[in-house]
């Protein structure tokens, strides 16, 4: 079946899939009481360490460095210092593997390896893991680590008091994909007793391979409209329009599809969304409400909803500690994790200006339409602009390159971002009229 074959052809969705039985055998033993906590530890631990180098091979050293580097600190820094230490080296050492992406595309002329690609991409999410815990030791929602190193211990007391921060960054159920788990979730599930039972992982797993099987059908069907029709470079006029929601949507179906497979494979695991949750323990938050994003009217609920674990975690990370202008200094660092190719730089700035314009709008308009003939009308033509902004830069942040980018800015397509950029400038005004 040509839906299967495209899908598992993905890297990153064999390995996937490859981990599915190794996260099963997880969440079954530890349902037996058959391992001790640290004997889980290490099998989480060695099954990231194994998954690193079967998908990365010698680039897994890039993914390994700063692992071992972020334990450090956390385990030799005052509570208060972890996160600023923690947050430049993660952020310097990323930066440095973007760079040498940007040198093989933009200098060298060649396409990237495949396996360098998969490691940058796990490089993020590691980013994610190392600043959520140690924004957890700063506001002391986590037990300090501080002190271990210096500490008077032996060799392997060293190592078991440091294992759970190393099964934490490198633990194979989130090493390729995923939710953003807290440390405090992590810990609360590998020491818990508690489990996904198999009656009930069947139904669950089996409802969202029915998902999975959905979106991909539905994929190579757009793909195949796509493939046949012209593509930016050649299309004329309103055609653009087709061009740019036709390739956006098949984008979505493949982020969509990623995200339930990666979300399954946590759940596998016991560290999904079923299983409840303990006083204390912070709620498991999937990356795709694909509903809310197909239906929502709204640019700004959409950011809060795409890809919702890293929403929330730009929303602490940045957003919340941001005292001039935090909107547009979260989009610029997502920019900059993402890797600041010009297309993504540009996408994510353009994001910021429509959710400012988002917000002004809908406040606006709120005011004075009342009938609800009027108010369906209102919500129909604000869907359609939406989907039409939101596939406008999700083409920007795909494309990345200059070349291409000039492309979707030259066609009627900025028509839509620029009616957007129009009513900011003329509410904006009429705001400081009306102060």
């Amino acid at each position: 079946m040509e839906w299967l074959r495209l899908f598992f052809l993905h890297p990153v969705s064999f390995y996937q899939g490859a981990a599915f039985p190794f996260a099963l055998l997880f969440n079954y033993l530890c349902i037996m009481d058959s391992f001790s906590i640290h004997a889980r530890y290490l099998f989480l631990l060695a099954g990231g360490g194994a998954l690193a180098v079967a998908a990365m091979g010698p680039y897994a050293v890039l993914v390994f460095t700063p692992a071992v580097c972020a334990v450090a600190l956390l385990c030799s820094l005052a509570p208060w210092q972890v996160h600023k230490w923690t947050f430049c080296f993660q952020m310097s050492w990323q930066t440095l593997c973007h760079l040498g992406l940007h040198y093989t595309e933009y200098f060298l002329h060649e396409p990237p390896s495949v396996r360098f690609c998969i490691t940058l991409s796990s490089l993020m999410l590691l980013t994610q893991r190392v600043t959520s815990l140690s924004l957890d030791i700063c506001e002391g929602k986590v037990e300090t680590a501080s002190g271990i190193i210096r500490s008077r211990s032996s060799l392997s007391e060293h190592v078991c008091m440091a294992l759970p921060y190393f099964s934490y960054l490198l633990f194979f159920p989130a090493l390729l994909g995923g939710s953003l788990c807290s440390f405090r979730r992590f810990q609360a599930r590998v020491q818990g007793s508690h489990g996904l039972y198999p009656s009930r992982s069947f139904w669950t797993l089996s409802w969202r391979g029915l998902q999975i099987l959905g979106l991909e059908c539905l994929n190579v069907a757009v793909s195949r409209v796509v493939g046949a029709g012209v593509g930016l470079t050649d299309c004329q006029r309103f055609e653009c329009i087709y061009v740019m929601w036709t390739t956006a949507g098949l984008f979505k179906l493949t982020y969509y599809s990623h995200w339930i497979l990666d979300d399954s494979l946590l759940h596998a695991a016991g560290f999904g969304s079923e299983l409840g949750q303990s006083s204390g323990e912070e709620e498991y938050v999937p990356d795709a409400d694909i509903w809310t994003l197909e239906r929502t009217h709204r640019i700004s609920v959409f950011a809060r909803k795409w890809n919702q674990s890293t929403a929330l975690w730009l929303r602490r990370l940045v957003f919340q500690n941001s005292r001039a202008w935090p909107l547009f200094q979260t989009f610029a660092f997502s920019a900059w994790w993402h890797g600041l190719h010009p297309g993504q730089v540009f996408g994510f700035l353009c994001w910021a200006v429509m959710v400012e314009a988002d917000y002004l709008i809908h406040s606006f308009a709120n005011g004075f339409i009342r009938s609800w003939p009027m108010r369906l009308f209102y919500r129909t033509l604000t869907w359609a602009h939406t989907q039409l902004i939101i596939a406008y830069i999700m083409l920007a942040v795909e494309v990345r390159r200059l070349s291409s980018l000039w492309l979707l800015c030259n066609s009627y397509n900025s028509v839509f971002p620029m009616v957007y950029c129009i009513l900011l400038l003329l509410l904006v005004k009429r705001k400081h009229r009306c102060n």
